[in-house]
């Protein structure tokens, strides 16, 4: 490849060229870092750094295994800092929080601590693989304190499937790695919408609920 850098050798702007760039000139402690603020900031678009990386490995200019750690590693870090921040603002302020936000109920926090206790490992592991929610998944295991090692455990091996199928399809496409893009976006925004449908559920629900308890304590005054 030419002197010229990866984002302005495939025409790539805005956000998504300036992590490229990154790695590009830091080669792959950039992959990392790229990788690990998409943890820490959901908009950064870790699936154009990750089918590029594996270009590069394919080009030589990183090894398949160096990108694979790399990518990894960024991601667990990622996670990690974000646990810990949900560690460090516990479950009292969670209670605050919930008791004092329209809508929302202590007991809603309850159900989902109940939920976390039953299901937070595969949480946290398939959590990894799904857009948006690979970042939000480590706040609650640190609020609810979950076993450091195991969440560890589960965010490695969850991030190192889900980094290694776009890495590896960037490697096999090779200068067609762009290909990989509008499949990954197109899930992102199944996703969003995914989210958008429950939470406007969830809001006409407690509605709903509210004005019952309302007219019910109309009713009894």
């Amino acid at each position: 490849m030419s002197s010229d850098s990866l984002a302005e050798a495939h025409d790539i702007g805005g956000l998504a060229g300036f992590m490229v760039d990154l790695m590009d000139r830091m080669g792959l402690w950039g992959v990392g870092i790229a990788v690990g603020l998409d943890n820490l900031f959901p908009p950064i678009p870790s699936e154009i750094v990750l089918p590029l990386a594996g270009f590069t490995a394919g080009q030589e200019r990183f090894s398949l295994a160096g990108v694979l750690f790399a990518t990894t590693a960024g991601s667990v870090i990622g996670a990690a800092i974000l646990y810990w921040l949900g560690r460090a603002f516990g479950r009292e302020r969670a209670v605050w929080v919930f008791d004092r936000t329209p809508l929302l109920k202590v007991s809603d926090l309850e159900k989902t601590e109940a939920w976390f206790a039953k299901h937070g490992g595969k949480a946290v592991f398939f959590g990894r693989m799904v857009p948006i929610f690979r970042s939000l998944i480590s706040l609650p295991a640190g609020v609810e304190k979950m076993n450091f090692g195991l969440f560890l455990a589960l965010t490695t091996a969850g991030s190192l499937i889900w980094n290694s199928i776009f890495v590896i399809a960037g490697y096999r496409l090779g200068a067609d790695w762009e290909k990989v893009e509008p499949y990954a976006d197109l899930f992102q925004k199944v996703v969003i919408a995914a989210v958008l449908v429950v939470v406007i559920g969830f809001v006409v629900i407690r509605v709903r609920e509210q004005r019952r308890e309302r007219r019910a304590g109309d009713g009894v005054a």
